[in-house]
């Protein structure tokens, strides 16, 4: 799923950047390992009882005081005098709707209340990457990596946990796809980690008569070289035929929901159907671009509130497709962005880079209906640099616990998050 052009030029360069580097990481970086790494100890045996996980990254830094509103907080409102999503008790027609008494969901994001009533979905707010960076690249980069401000890091979290377990099946062709052309920093070194931004859609480009004489031509020409090319080339054949074999086209989603016909309502819809072919795939990521908003940023009515709407109606669909047939068990979704958003409005109506945010975790073992969080305020004297929402929970506090508790692979956790220490917070079960 391709990334959205946001706000600012660094972005933009972002963007293009990531492409390269993802492009080029498919076969380079699932063949490395940093040097920096702790020792690791691979388990033995064969597990299919660990969760799938599916992350969610909204790049561009969301504006989590928007994704969830802290109307109890009325330095909020001072802050944002235009910006702002009223009160629940306001009769105001956008006005937010009430999740515990203090937060809760803009309009835009209506459908979300369901999952959250049911207990399947948990906010987790004053969060997000332990630095004082406001740099897409580098806040993007050193979150997917899972460390800070180590420079020669060549891995991403999720491609650590994967190189550190054994598949949940023994005869596993595809462990981890990231559904854009470029694989998602958090995946690199995964073992039979592809990139690819159409799983109904994945083969030779060109004629369909001549496609499988092509195939064997590639097949014959890579099985003459040398690895990393060799491996990569017959696992990337061997996944065009895996794919082949599940229906995304014709798939029918369960219990009635309807997927938005966008890019991340089709790209959830074919996560659902890979998930229920059960074909061993342990991770997958989503992008979704367009939320560098630094000048109209519209969350009740605008380029925002639109983003915002298409992101929960996709996200319910899924819920409630996953959710019927019982694999909303197996499952971890957690929504993050590199960065929140400044806590005051600017002068173009949109709000500048930030710190501090929100995350967004679906699951069949989350405890979910509420909204965790040390909240240290948004009034005066309250704020990181005195403009930004603060941190007083670190993400891979909520990372590391999907690792311990639904992955299975506590023992490889300093390898995962090097330099980290675990905190438990009681998000899953």
């Amino acid at each position: 799923m391709s990334v959205n052009n946001c706000g600012c030029e660094e972005y933009q360069s972002l963007s293009r950047r990531q492409f390269v580097k993802g492009a080029a990481s498919v076969t380079a970086l699932a063949y490395t390992a940093p040097a920096w790494l702790p020792r690791v100890a691979l388990a033995e045996s064969y597990s299919s009882t660990r969760d799938v996980i599916v992350q969610i990254y909204l790049r561009g830094g969301a504006d989590g005081l928007t994704l969830c509103v802290p109307f109890g907080d009325a330095g909020y409102y001072t802050a944002r005098p235009n910006l702002r999503v009223l009160p629940p008790d306001s009769g105001d027609p956008n006005r937010a709707i009430d999740l515990n008494g203090f937060f809760g969901l803009p309009p835009s994001m209506a459908a979300l209340l369901e999952p959250y009533q049911a207990g399947n979905l948990a906010v987790v707010h004053a969060t997000g990457l332990v630095s004082n960076n406001r740099s897409h690249f580098d806040s993007q980069h050193y979150m997917e990596m899972g460390v800070w401000g180590v420079p020669t890091v060549a891995t991403g979290w999720l491609g650590r946990h994967l190189a550190t377990t054994p598949p949940s099946q023994a005869d596993s062709i595809l462990r981890a796809v990231g559904l854009n052309f470029g694989l998602a920093e958090t995946l690199y070194g995964a073992p039979k980690a592809l990139p690819i931004p159409d799983l109904a859609n994945y083969n030779v480009t060109g004629r369909t008569a001549t496609r499988t004489a092509r195939m064997n031509s590639l097949h014959s020409m890579y099985t003459q070289e040398p690895e990393p090319l060799y491996s990569s080339a017959l696992n990337t054949e061997a996944t065009i035929a895996l794919l082949q074999q599940i229906n995304f086209t014709g798939y029918t989603p369960s219990g009635g929901a309807v997927y938005p016909a966008t890019s991340f309502g089709n790209a959830l819809k074919s996560t659902a159907a890979l998930i229920k072919a059960d074909r061993g795939v342990e991770a997958v990521a989503i992008d979704v671009g367009g939320w560098d908003t630094h000048q109209n940023q519209g969350p009740l009515s605008g380029g925002m509130a639109t983003l915002m709407t298409g992101l929960a109606n996709a996200l319910n669909a899924f819920h409630l497709d996953v959710g019927t047939t019982g694999h909303l068990n197996g499952i971890t979704l957690v929504m993050l962005s590199e960065f929140g958003r400044n806590v005051r409005e600017n002068g173009s109506l949109g709000t500048d880079h930030g710190h501090g945010n929100c995350m967004f975790v679906m699951s069949g073992s989350v405890n979910g209906g509420q909204v965790m969080t040390q909240w240290p305020g948004l009034g005066a004297g309250q704020l990181h640099q005195n403009q930004d929402l603060k941190i007083t929970i670190d993400h891979r506090d909520i990372l590391s616990e999907v690792i311990v508790k639904r992955l299975g692979n506590s023992a490889n956790l300093g390898a995962i998050f090097p330099g980290y220490t675990y905190t438990d917070r009681g998000l899953l079960n």
